[in-house]
C-alpha cells in the first residue's frame, strides 16, 4: 500500500503539470481474446477469456528541448482473473538532456539485453507475468538515472528506492503454474522488505560493428524463489521469496553483414550459492527473398544456467530455433515462429507471433503457444495443459 500511494502522489504531480501546460495526447485501446483448446488442471479456471485495455500518454517538452515529460497510465479489465483488472502507472518520468549529460527521475523503463528470447541481464523492471507470459512486459521502476556521453562510452547510474512486487494470476486465472503462486504470501530476506534501496550501473560503448554493456546491480532481486506453503483453505501454493542480489553482467551485439551475433551473461550471488549463466547465439537475414521485398531471418539461441534443475526459470539448459519473415509492406506486417527445447529433459515450447496494421489507426496481432513433451521435473510442467491462441485487436488514436 505504501508505495501503491507514492504512485498516486506521481500522478498527481504530473496531472497538474500537465493542466498548466501545452499538451501532446496519444493513446491505444485494444480487446483481447484468448483460447485454451484442452481442459484445465484446476476446475476454477476457465476455457476462455476475454478482457480490453488501453493506456493513454501524456508528453511535454520545453526549455530548447532540454526537458521532457512523459506519463502513461494504463487499465485492463479481465473476464476471469481478478488480479488481471487492475489499473498501473507505467511511467510517469521527467528529463533532462544537455551537453551529453541526461537526467531521468519518476517511473520509467529501462531495457538491458539483445537476445530473442530469454533477457538474461534484463534486471531494473520488474516483470509483468499479469499482461503476458513471455517475459516482454515490464512494470515501471521508480529510479533517478543519471547518464553521462563521453568518448569512451555512455555511464548510466541508477537510485531506485522501492522495489515492485511480481503479481501472478488468480487461482481462475490462466496460464498459470500449478500449485499457484500467491503474491500475498511474498516475504523477503531484508528487514525493510520492498524499500531497500536498489543500485545500478552500466557502461556502454560502440565498437564499430559491436554493441558492448557492462553492468553491476546490487539490491532485491526481481525474480521471486518460490517456496511451498498453503493458502487460507489449506490448499497449496507456492510463496515468493525476495532476496538481496549482487549481479554483474555483459551483454554484446554485432552486425556483421548479414550476421547478428547476441550473447548476454552474469554472475550473481545472493539467491543460495553464486552462479553464472548465459545465454547466446545469431539471426541471419536473407534479404529481399524470392526476388521480392520481404527479408527472412533464422534465428539460433543457446540457453544455459550452471544451477540447473535448481535454476528459478526454465531456461537452463535449452536451444531455441525460429525464422521471422518481415514482409516490408505498408503495413508492416511480421511472422515470428520458434521452437524452444529442453536438451537434457525433452521438454519443448512453441511459439508463434504475427502482426499487421490495418490502416493508419488500427493493428492485429495473433499469437499462438503450446508446451510439447513436457518432464515431469521441469518448472513448466504446470503449463502443460495452458496452450492458447491470443487474437488482439488495437485502436490507436
Amino acid at each position: 500500500m505504501r508505495h501503491g500511494r507514492a504512485l498516486l502522489a506521481v500522478a498527481a504531480i504530473t496531472v497538474a503539470a500537465a493542466a498548466a501546460a501545452d499538451e501532446t495526447w496519444r493513446g491505444e485501446i485494444a480487446l483481447e481474446g484468448r483460447n485454451f483448446p484442452a481442459s484445465p488442471l484446476d476446475g476454477s479456471q476457465h476455457g476462455a477469456n476475454l478482457s480490453i485495455s488501453g493506456n493513454v500518454e501524456y508528453y511535454r517538452q520545453w526549455d530548447d528541448d532540454r526537458q521532457s515529460l512523459t506519463v502513461k497510465p494504463f487499465a485492463r479489465v479481465d473476464q476471469h482473473d481478478d488480479e488481471r483488472t487492475h489499473v498501473d502507472l507505467r511511467e510517469a518520468v521527467w528529463i533532462y538532456a544537455d551537453d551529453g549529460l541526461e537526467i531521468r527521475a519518476g517511473l520509467d523503463k529501462v531495457f538491458w539485453g539483445v537476445t530473442e528470447v530469454f533477457h538474461l541481464v534484463d534486471i531494473i523492471n520488474q516483470t509483468d507475468v499479469l499482461e503476458n507470459p513471455d517475459g516482454e512486459q515490464k512494470l515501471g521502476q521508480a529510479m533517478l538515472k543519471v547518464s553521462l556521453e563521453r568518448d569512451w562510452g555512455v555511464v548510466d547510474l541508477f537510485v531506485m528506492p522501492w522495489f515492485r512486487e511480481r503479481q501472478f494470476p488468480s487461482r481462475d486465472g490462466r496460464p498459470r503454474t500449478q500449485p499457484r503462486i500467491d503474491a500475498d504470501r511474498a516475504s523477503f530476506e531484508n528487514d525493510r522488505e520492498a524499500y531497500h534501496p536498489d543500485v545500478a550501473v552500466r557502461w556502454s560503448k560502440n565498437l564499430g560493428d559491436w554493441d558492448l554493456g557492462i553492468a553491476h546491480f546490487h539490491g532485491t532481486g526481481r525474480e521471486p524463489m518460490l517456496l511451498p506453503a498453503l493458502d487460507d483453505d489449506g490448499r497449496p501454493v507456492l510463496a515468493p521469496r525476495y532476496v538481496v542480489i549482487h549481479q554483474t553482467s555483459v551483454d554484446l551485439q554485432g552486425a556483421v553483414e548479414n550476421w547478428l551475433w547476441k550473447l548476454e551473461a552474469l554472475r550473481r550471488s545472493g539467491q543460495g550459492e553464486t552462479f553464472t549463466a548465459a545465454t547466446g547465439g545469431f539471426e541471419y537475414t536473407f534479404y529481399g527473398i524470392l526476388d521480392g521485398s520481404s527479408d527472412l531471418g533464422t534465428l539460433f539461441e543457446l540457453m544455459w544456467d550452471e544451477r540447473g534443475a535448481e535454476a528459478t526459470t526454465p531456461f537452463n539448459r535449452d536451444v531455441f530455433a525460429g525464422v521471422r519473415w518481415v514482409v516490408n509492406d505498408v503495413d508492416g506486417s511480421e511472422v515470428l515462429a520458434g521452437v524452444v527445447s529442453d536438451w537434457q529433459n525433452g521438454t519443448r515450447f512453441l511459439n508463434l507471433e504475427a502482426s499487421r496494421r490495418i490502416g493508419n489507426d488500427w493493428r492485429v496481432d495473433v499469437q499462438a503457444r503450446w508446451w510439447s513433451n513436457v518432464d515431469d521435473d521441469d518448472p513448466v510442467f504446470g503449463l502443460r495443459q495452458d496452450d492458447y491462441v491470443e487474437l488482439r485487436l488495437t485502436r490507436y488514436f
